[in-house]
């Protein structure tokens, strides 16, 4: 058989330049990682020539044999890697898994509560463009002014006020570890049901650095390429009265035939997170996150919540007269990867925003450890302080180029 590179020269060409750009780049978005070669092989496997609309034992579709076996095995792995009554491996996204979450457990006009997109929420958490802020009526909480932390009284005292049906816990800018006995109790108290949003914590959760919402939460949804490290696509998890009404709402109701191929690459990581080494990396993450947050802190950044307790840290880059827009495109030209992220009570829009938002989860696959992060974070002061010097850049760009290469690149070097 031919290979790539015969069949098509230019996508052979642009997947060759990711692979270079990956290998001399330093990835710290928080939502990025790097899957293992056996999750690369099982995503591209002859998997994604099956069509298996349905769950095990109940296909629309012949042949489906293998596919029910592995998701099977999927479902049985993330169970035990998550102590989870019931598993869905299907949805394709993690916006998918809440639009499933809403759908089985809210009316469409019904009252949800979920943290404030520019506080650290997600789209799906009622964002006016998405379709949830569309189809449900939200009420949005935030954190603390003072302590850029969720203020759990506050949070109880809107709940009792607004009476929603659900509550969701869960964020894509937060760096702080959540309580989610007490985003319980507040949701009992409301009667309210309560869905868990893991996506960005998950892999701290399996290799048990953070807490696990599984004992509190009706539903917990979680995409599996962040800190779990697996193929791009999301998993719930959910208490067993919600099973039935999960699986009906991601299929038929907003999905066809499930991804064989993903389903596999899944499978894999659940697997891997299931080994000893898997919490080692975990709790590196932390230490990796707290280093570097606690270098920049030395150097007179200003960190949101003063601090992390995950994979995330937030950088308010106001106090160096930039935009985050600005510092995104000075530290992209250094050759170190962040994305510009809205910060609590930002003024500016999210195309602009004042911070940063910086992950440790990929350099940690990598094999950073406390000193590399040292060193990292000499790179990013010196890049942003001599942000508009372009040769004092280009230098740190080299530097950077020369670091990277010095670890391997997992999926392709492994």
């Amino acid at each position: 058989m031919p290979s790539l590179r015969e069949v098509d020269e230019l996508v052979s060409l642009g997947i060759e330049r990711e692979v270079d750009r990956q290998r001399r780049e330093l990835v710290l978005i928080a939502s990025e990682n790097f899957a293992s070669r056996a999750v690369l092989e099982a995503t591209g496997s002859v998997l994604t020539n099956k069509y298996a609309e349905g769950y095990p034992g109940r296909r629309y579709y012949a042949g489906c044999e293998n596919f029910d076996y592995i998701e099977k095995l999927a479902i049985k792995r993330a169970k035990e890697l998550f102590s989870a009554p019931e598993v869905n491996v299907q949805p394709h996204s993690g916006s998918q898994a809440n639009m499933a979450a809403y759908f089985s457990m809210v009316p469409i006009g019904g009252k949800i509560m979920a943290m404030k997109l520019d506080h650290g929420g997600h789209l799906t958490h009622g964002s006016k463009v998405n379709f949830s802020g569309k189809f449900y009526k939200f009420c949005h909480y935030g954190v603390d002014p003072d302590t850029e932390t969720l203020n759990y009284l506050e949070i109880a005292k809107m709940a009792k006020k607004f009476r929603p049906d659900l509550i969701v816990a869960g964020y894509t800018a937060y760096p702080r570890e959540v309580d989610f006995k007490e985003f319980k109790h507040i949701a009992d108290d409301v009667g309210a049901k309560l869905l868990v949003d893991m996506s960005h914590i998950s892999g701290l959760i399996a290799g048990k650095v953070h807490q696990s919402p599984v004992e509190w939460a009706d539903i917990i949804t979680s995409t599996t390429h962040k800190t779990l490290r697996g193929p791009r696509g999301a998993i719930a998890l959910t208490k067993t009265p919600f099973i039935k009404s999960y699986n009906s709402s991601v299929f038929p109701n907003i999905q066809g035939g499930p991804m064989g191929h993903i389903i596999a690459g899944k499978a894999v990581a659940f697997f891997e997170a299931l080994q000893p080494d898997f919490s080692l990396y975990a709790q590196q993450i932390v230490k990796n996150s707290r280093i570097l947050a606690s270098e920049l802190l030395e150097n007179g950044f200003r960190i949101v919540s003063g601090g992390t307790d995950t994979h995330m840290i937030l950088v308010d880059v106001r106090t160096l007269s930039m935009t985050g827009a600005e510092a995104e495109n000075v530290l992209k030209s250094a050759g170190i990867v962040v994305n510009k992220n809205s910060i609590p009570f930002d003024p500016n829009p999210p195309v602009i925003t004042s911070g940063i938002r910086i992950g440790t989860a990929a350099v940690t696959s990598r094999g950073f450890i406390e000193s590399d992060m040292r060193y990292l974070s000499s790179l990013i002061i010196d890049a942003l302080r001599y942000k508009t010097d372009v040769k004092s850049i280009n230098k740190i760009s080299n530097k950077v180029s020369e670091f990277a290469r010095s670890f391997k690149l997992p999926g392709v070097d492994d």
